[in-house]
């Protein structure tokens, strides 16, 4: 498909599904890839441009969310454009290679930097059909006046009683947290895992609203005195030149949960070559990009995302300084995280979390 009919199906899928694409698609000839992706961050222009400048291989993109990528996939078909797939959720990731809709690679680039546990398991043609190319730590942040750390040290205390009326999180069924709890459902079974999901209703200082920058300004607002975030929520807080966003900061603490038992919940953020992709060749060669130093690094530096790949080191002081240098995260296969996904949404429902 050629680039300028491959602009017109984006719009024309992105029009019926009531969503409009968020940049032009760019005119291009020779060699390109063509990309549906999650990530919305401006910091990620230099990725794209980086890439063209060193391989010669241009870059056609339509950004949507995750569930409407999957949506457009699914709608295609065999005449998808898409070459290469971008999700910012771990369970997403999953979602979309149990419904066929990536082509599993080999990439021996790929598979010795990224570690087993951020990438999909390998399939029957002895590909794989997905990897995990940035994480993120799911943290507690808290008032440093009104309570100490060990009060919040493990997920498992956010349900402690005396915590009745303090805590802010967003919509239980976010995939931030649908992945979180997907996670803990791994870890302490579903009996378990639906009382403490009760107990994060009963603590609740407000209806879940909002993201998860909304709830750290609830905690410095004295609004509720802990709260979940992404790191790289916090991160762009502590970064931030703003003077309202730094005194934001100065209020709250942040502790990485669960140090001393099965580590901090990653979510991940990861690429596939899309199934019926045209250009499969260049699109391997764009993810095995996004797994190089130089990328990782822009991952980090760029967006205060942890790097997926091994031995990646970085210079960004905000997740250095929040981490203290390092942190203990859980290794839980994303498969079964992901297979938890409609038993955690019953048991939301069952305990009224929104």
């Amino acid at each position: 498909m050629s680039p300028k009919l491959f602009k017109l199906t984006a719009i024309f899928l992105l029009a019926c599904a009531g969503l409009a694409p968020q940049i032009p698609m760019a005119q291009t000839s020779g060699a390109f890839i063509n990309i549906y992706s999650a990530r919305h961050y401006p910091t990620d222009e230099a990725l794209y441009a980086d890439f063209t400048k060193s391989t010669g291989i241009k870059i056609n993109r339509v950004d949507s969310d995750d569930a409407g990528i999957l949506t457009r996939l699914k709608a295609e078909g065999q005449a998808s454009p898409a070459d290469v797939i971008l999700l910012v959720d771990a369970a997403r990731l999953w979602r979309a290679e149990i419904d066929g809709l990536f082509l599993p690679v080999k990439s021996k680039l790929l598979e010795e930097a990224i570690p087993e546990n951020l990438r999909a398991k390998r399939s029957d043609n002895g590909g794989i059909p997905w990897f995990g190319l940035s994480t993120r730590a799911r943290v507690i942040v808290y008032d440093k006046l009104k309570l100490q750390k060990s009060d919040v040290d493990t997920y498992e205390k956010l349900a402690d009683p005396k915590l009745r009326g303090k805590l802010c999180i967003r919509s239980g069924s976010h995939p931030y947290n649908l992945s979180l709890f997907g996670a803990m459902t791994e870890h302490m079974g579903p009996q378990q895992t639906e009382a403490w999901l009760k107990g994060l209703v009963n603590n609740l200082a407000r209806n879940p609203v909002g993201g998860d920058t909304d709830q750290i300004k609830g905690v410095a607002s004295g609004e509720c005195a802990v709260a979940v975030t992404n790191t790289y929520y916090l991160a762009r807080l502590m970064r931030s030149a703003n003077a309202d966003d730094k005194a934001l900061v100065e209020k709250v603490s942040v502790v990485f949960p669960n140090q001393s038992s099965w580590g901090t919940h990653l979510n991940i953020a990861g690429g596939a070559v899309a199934k019926n992709s045209k250009n499969q060749e260049n699109a391997l060669k764009f993810l095995e990009y996004l797994a190089s130093t130089s990328a990782q690094n822009h991952f980090a530096n760029g967006n205060n995302e942890w790097p997926a790949a091994k031995g990646v080191s970085f210079e960004n002081l905000a997740l250095k300084t929040m981490s203290g240098g390092g942190f203990k995260n859980e290794v839980l296969p994303v498969s079964a995280v992901g297979m938890n996904q409609i038993k955690v949404q019953q048991m939301l429902d069952r305990v009224g979390f929104k």
